[in-house]
This record gives C-alpha cells, sequence and structure tokens, in this order.
C-alpha cells in the first residue's frame, strides 16, 4: 500500500472519529462526572473497540481474498456500493441522530473503559464503515505488516482523538464548535466518502 493510500485511509478514520455522535457524548459525559483520568480510560476503551471491528474486518477480507482471489473484483464494487451508501448517509443524515443520547453504562471504578470500549463494541455500523473504508485498499497478496497497519491506523487514530478530547478540549469552546458544526463535518466526510468511491471506480475500469 502506497503512501497515497495509507493518507486516504488515515484521513477518512479521523473525520469520522471526530465526527460529533453518541461517542463523543459519552467522553465528555465521563470526563465531566469522574475527572480527566475517567474521561481518558474511556477514549482508550473506545479505542479497542475501534482496534477489534478495524481488525475484525481487514481480518475478514484477507481470508475471503485468499480463499478466493477471483474476487477481489467483486469485493471492490461492494466497497463502492458501501462508500457511496456511506456517503449519502453522511450527507442526508438527522441531526438529531448524530446527538442521541447513548445508552447509560454505569460508572465505577474502570466503568468509564468500559462504556468506552461498549459504545463502539455495540455500534455494528463501525463494521460497515471499516468494509468501506478498507476494501478498496486490501488485496489478495497484502503482506500481514500492511493488514496491520490499517488496523492500527484506524484504532490509533480514534484512540488519540478521544484522550485529545478528555485531555484537553472537553469544558472548552471547541466541543461547543464540533457539536455546532456537526452537520458540516458529517458532509465533509459524506463528500470526502463520495469522492473516495469515484476515484476507486476509475481505478477499476
Amino acid at each position: 500500500m502506497d503512501f497515497l493510500s495509507w493518507f486516504q485511509v488515515l484521513t477518512i478514520c479521523a473525520l469520522g472519529a471526530m465526527s460529533p455522535g453518541p461517542s463523543l457524548a459519552v467522553v465528555l459525559r465521563n470526563t465531566v462526572s469522574g475527572g480527566k483520568r475517567q474521561g481518558v480510560l474511556t477514549g482508550i476503551g473506545h479505542g479497542l473497540g475501534i482496534y477489534f471491528y478495524a481488525g475484525l474486518v481487514v481480518t475478514g477480507l484477507a481470508v475471503a481474498l485468499a480463499a478466493a482471489p477471483e474476487v477481489e473484483t467483486i469485493i471492490s464494487y461492494a466497497g463502492v456500493v458501501l462508500l457511496v451508501w456511506l456517503g449519502y448517509s453522511f450527507l442526508g443524515i438527522n441531526r438529531s441522530k448524530s446527538s442521541e443520547t447513548p445508552k447509560e453504562v454505569p460508572i465505577s471504578g474502570h466503568g468509564g473503559f468500559v462504556s468506552g470500549f461498549l459504545i463502539a463494541f455495540l455500534n455494528p455500523k463501525i463494521a460497515a464503515f471499516f468494509l468501506a473504508v478498507f476494501s478498496p485498499f486490501l488485496r489478495a497478496e497484502a503482506s500481514v505488516l500492511e493488514k496491520t497497519i490499517l488496523a492500527m491506523t484506524a484504532g490509533t487514530v480514534d484512540t488519540l482523538w478521544y484522550v485529545l478530547v478528555a485531555l484537553v478540549l472537553s469544558g472548552s469552546t471547541m466541543t461547543k464548535v464540533l457539536e455546532k458544526h456537526s452537520g458540516t463535518i458529517e458532509r465533509i466526510i459524506g463528500i470526502f466518502l463520495l469522492f473516495l468511491a469515484v476515484g476507486l471506480v476509475y481505478r477499476l475500469l
């Protein structure tokens, strides 16, 4: 995987992490109620959930491609469909959905870590997101290092963002700015995903 492809994955993962939603709400809530340590643990737990889904998707795609390399084109086109679907869902997303209150998770001791992990683990849409993001870049001949880089990029970006939120942004005007402009951020993500889909179709043709 070349640097440009990796940078595209990095950008999409960063935009996805920054998009205001239930995950951000959980991190902020735990930071306010339990302090920055609780917020940091929540961010780390959420990142672990992202590592899980990213690793699961990368492994699943790799196994499918290794078992039947001829389905690579099919998987690539499926990735295009998912990218278009996700792109349009971000462009037409209902603001009320992005700011909906997350399910309550008991907070005590290391409960911040648990709640952070669960808010990611219990969201199967994350798997669909990574399937769309990774399918254009993963090939049957991809090395273990390349697969690891993809999964690590997604998990690390997510962890760093939410830890940063807990340490620096919580209680500042920045989180209010993110929430105020959540619709714009989501549209940017949608446009980028559609742009990526067009680029993939061009490469396939």
